[in-house]
């Protein structure tokens, strides 16, 4: 494909160092992107490729990126490069040999995230916006949490549901549960540096049993958005939580605050997927109604 031209000399000019796509490996996992593995002149790179309008999404990703290397607290994949033509959107990263971790390198993620979430900010949001999956998440800075998650996270996404043709119960219970969000978001937190989609498909650990995030949906919030995703579809093992919880102890009412954390989550899978997830979004809603009568 001539993309691989064009990708190969920017990866060069990049890089300073002469570089050839000599053979492309397609990689499964990802239902968002294509990816490779790219190799020639015993260098190897990760590839995400997409349709050209997919440029921004890559620019927002690269940027997140760089904002945790900056922390100095985990390790992510480092941007090469990004770019588009007529065809086709690009996302060069560092390649990372991955390994299967074992109990300490359970302990490390759990204190490295913790670590992590003590790099902070002086408001909610973050410096541009970026994508929750495909989904645009808006990041408009605000000194205000509970308005934050009231408007760019739960209403944008009760907002998208409707015009995706999710209306009636759930938008009355959306409504309802938004119009006293206060009753269940009581404090205001510090605004941490959070990876934002943190799912067990976005660690790993490397060749040497180091922890590793990638695919991140950066911004600063409530560090216990990010722990709240990790207990919503599982794959975190107890060393982790057992490590960050001995390391940054979360604060009384954490349980309730997770449901309304994932309850972003949850809607951004039924405005992506469609299916069962209107019904489990509603039972969430149900569930935290119920809590604050």
């Amino acid at each position: 494909m001539k993309v691989w031209q064009e990708i190969s000399a920017q990866i060069a000019s990049t890089t300073h160092n002469q570089f050839l796509v000599e053979k492309s490996v397609l990689l499964g996992g990802g239902c968002i992107n294509r990816a490779y593995c790219i190799s020639g002149n015993d260098q190897r790179y990760f590839l995400k490729l997409n349709t050209p309008d997919s440029l921004t999404m890559f620019e927002a990703e690269a940027t997140g990126l760089m904002e945790i290397f900056q922390s100095q607290t985990l390790h992510v994949p480092m941007p090469i490069c990004y770019g588009q033509n007529a065809e086709f959107a690009w996302l060069v990263l560092e390649f990372i040999s991955l390994g299967s971790g074992n109990r300490d390198s359970a302990t490390k993620l759990g204190l490295q995230l913790a670590a992590m979430h003590r790099t902070t900010s002086k408001h909610f949001g973050w410096i541009r916006d970026n994508t929750i999956g495909k989904t645009p998440q808006i990041n408009t800075p605000s000194a205000n949490w509970l308005e934050f998650w009231r408007t760019q996270r739960l209403g944008y996404q009760l907002k998208l549901a409707k015009v995706n043709g999710f209306r009636g119960k759930l938008q009355t219970l959306g409504e309802r549960l938004l119009d006293n969000l206060d009753k269940l978001l009581t404090s205001s937190p510090i605004p941490s540096l959070l990876h934002g989609d943190l799912w067990s498909g976005n660690y790993a650990f490397d060749n040497i049993n180091d922890p590793v995030i990638f695919d991140p949906a950066v911004y600063y919030g409530d560090r216990e958005a990010d722990i709240a995703m990790t207990e919503l579809f599982g794959g975190f093992p107890a060393d982790f939580y057992s490590a960050y919880r001995h390391d940054y102890p979360l604060d009384s009412g954490y349980n309730i605050r997770r449901i309304v954390y994932n309850l972003y989550h949850i809607l951004n899978h039924l405005n992506l997927f469609g299916g069962s997830y209107g019904h489990q979004a509603e039972q969430m809603i149900n569930f935290l109604l119920a809590e604050i009568r």
